[in-house]
C-alpha cells in the first residue's frame, strides 16, 4: 500500500464518524499545489548529478504551510505527498496556525560531500524560492537534513528575497533559531509518554521501554524518559540495536554517540539485536522513532508491546493499526506524539517575526503547555466518541482544518 493511500485510509476512518461528504472530503485531501524540480549540480570527480526535488504544499486554511525538507534515497512523490497531508492533520490537533507541507530530495546525504550536500540545498531553493517564505510555506529539517543545511537555506532564500530568517526553522540559534529546537520533536514524545501513562496509572519506574531510533528524536526522548526514571531496556541506530535487560545506561550511550559522530556502532555495553527483534522485544512501551512502514500486518502479531508512541512519521500501517487495535493495543498516533517539531518550529517563526530571542526555559514551559493540552483534547474525545487515540486526534485535525475551509470561503 503506498503512503499516501493509508493516509486516506485514517481520514476517511474519521470522516466516517463525522459524516462528511464526498465532495468536502475531495477538497481537505486533495494538495493546493504540488511542486517537482530538476536539481542538477556537478559533483567534486567533475561528474553531473540530476537529481529530483518535490515540494507538496496541502492546505493553508489554517495559516502558512509547515513542514520538514528530507533527503533521503526512497523520497518520492507520494512519500512526500502523505507526508504533507499528515502535517495538516497535525499542525490542527496542536492547535497553531499552520497548514501542512513537506518537501524531499531522492538523494543519500551520507553519499555527498559537504560541498554537494550545500550545492543541492541553494539548488533546491532556486528552484522553488518563489512559492516559499515566512507567509507561505516554512520548511524545516527532517530526514538527512539538520540546521546547517536550514542555514544555507535561509542564506539562498536571501539572495532573491532579502533578509528574512522567519522564511526556515531549524536554524543554528547563531542564525536566528530557537533554543531547544534541536530536542523538541524527542522532549515532546517524553511529555506525551509520561502524559498518557499517567493517564493508564502506569509508574516511571515499573514502564519497561524499547525505543527503535537514537538519532535526534530516539536520543533526545530517551533521554528525558531515563532522567524520569523510565526503565530503557533498547534502542537502535542504523549500526543495529542494543539491549540490556536489566537496562540500558543511556547517558553513558549518549556520551558514546557524540564521541562517534553521532552513531552507536562498537558500543559494547549491550547485547546487539537486530531492528526487527527491537520491535518485538517483551516491554510495556514501544517507541518507533525512526522511519516509517516498521509496523506491518506481518509483524503485528508479534508486537509485544501495548502501549505504542509513535515518534516516527507514519510508522504504523493500515492493516497493522487494525490488528493492534483489536488486540487492544493503545496507540499514541504520530499526528500528535510528534508534534513538539513544529510546535518548536512555530516558536521560532513566532521568535523571528517578534525579532525577540526566546530563552530554553520558556520555550520547554510553553512546548509543555501546547502538548497537554492537545493531548486532554484527544484523550477526552476518544473517551467521549469510545474510538481510538488515532481516530479522536484525527477528528480533532480534520474538523479544525474543516471549519476554517468553510469559514473563510470556498470561492
Amino acid at each position: 500500500m503506498k503512503a499516501f493511500d493509508s493516509t486516506q485510509l485514517y481520514f476517511n476512518r474519521a470522516a466516517d464518524l463525522m459524516d462528511l461528504s464526498e465532495n468536502i472530503r475531495r477538497l481537505l485531501l486533495t494538495p493546493k499545489r504540488e511542486i517537482q524540480v530538476q536539481v542538477a549540480i556537478e559533483r567534486d570527480n567533475g561528474e553531473i548529478a540530476t537529481l529530483l526535488g518535490y515540494r507538496v504544499q496541502h492546505d493553508d486554511s489554517r495559516g502558512p504551510m509547515k513542514g520538514g525538507l528530507r533527503y533521503h534515497p526512497d523520497v518520492d512523490l507520494d512519500e512526500v505527498r502523505s507526508l504533507a497531508a499528515l502535517m495538516t492533520w497535525k499542525t490542527s490537533v496542536v492547535n497553531i496556525p499552520y497548514g501542512g507541507a513537506k518537501g524531499g530530495i531522492s538523494v543519500d546525504p551520507a553519499s555527498l560531500s559537504p560541498r554537494e550536500l550545500e550545492l543541492i540545498t541553494r539548488k533546491f531553493v532556486d528552484g522553488i524560492h518563489d512559492l516559499i517564505g515566512p507567509d507561505i510555506d516554512i520548511p524545516a529539517p527532517d530526514m538527512g537534513t539538520n540546521d546547517k543545511v536550514m542555514a544555507w537555506f535561509m542564506n539562498q532564500y536571501a539572495k532573491y528575497h532579502g533578509f528574512n530568517p522567519a522564511c526556515v526553522t531549524g536554524k543554528p540559534v547563531e542564525l536566528h533559531g530557537l533554543p531547544g529546537r534541536e530536542e523538541a520533536t524527542g522532549r515532546g514524545v517524553g511529555i506525551l509518554t509520561f502524559k498518557l501513562l499517567s493517564r493508564m496509572g502506569r509508574k516511571p519506574i515499573d514502564t519497561r521501554i524499547a525505543i527503535q531510533g537514537f538519532g535526534n528524536v530516539g536520543s533526545h526522548a530517551s533521554k528525558f524518559l531515563d532522567e524520569a526514571e523510565y526503565k530503557i531496556l533498547a534502542v537502535s541506530d542504523v549500526s543495529g540495536a542494543y539491549y540490556r535487560k536489566e537496562g540500558l545506561d543511556i547517558p553513558a550511550m549518549l556520551r558514546y554517540a557524540n564521541e562517534h559522530n553521532g552513531a552507536l556502532a562498537g558500543y559494547t555495553e549491550a547485547e546487539r539485536i537486530s531492528n526487527e527483534q527491537l520491535l518485538e522485544l517483551d516491554v510495556d512501551l514501544l517507541i518507533p522513532a525512526a522511519l516509517g512502514g516498521v509496523l506491518t500486518k506481518e509483524n503485528a502479531d508479534r508486537i509485544k508491546a501495548q502501549i505504542i508512541i509513535e515518534a516516527a512519521n507514519a510508522p504504523t500501517n493500515f492493516d497493522a493499526d487494525d490488528i493492534l487495535h483489536e488486540r487492544g493495543v493503545t496507540i499514541l498516533p504520530d499526528i500528535l506524539a510528534n508534534a513538539g517539531g513544529v510546535t518548536g518550529s512555530y516558536f521560532e517563526w513566532v521568535q523571528n517575526r517578534q525579532r525577540y530571542q526566546w530563552g530554553l526555559s520558556r520555550v520547554r514551559q510553553e512546548l509543555d503547555h501546547v502538548l497537554s493540552e492537545a493531548f486532554e483534547r484527544v484523550w477526552q474525545l476518544s473517551a467521549e466518541r469510545k474510538v481510538s487515540l488515532r481516530t479522536a486526534a484525527y477528528i480533532l485535525g480534520i474538523g479544525r482544518v474543516g471549519r476554517a475551509t468553510v469559514l473563510g470561503g470556498i470561492t
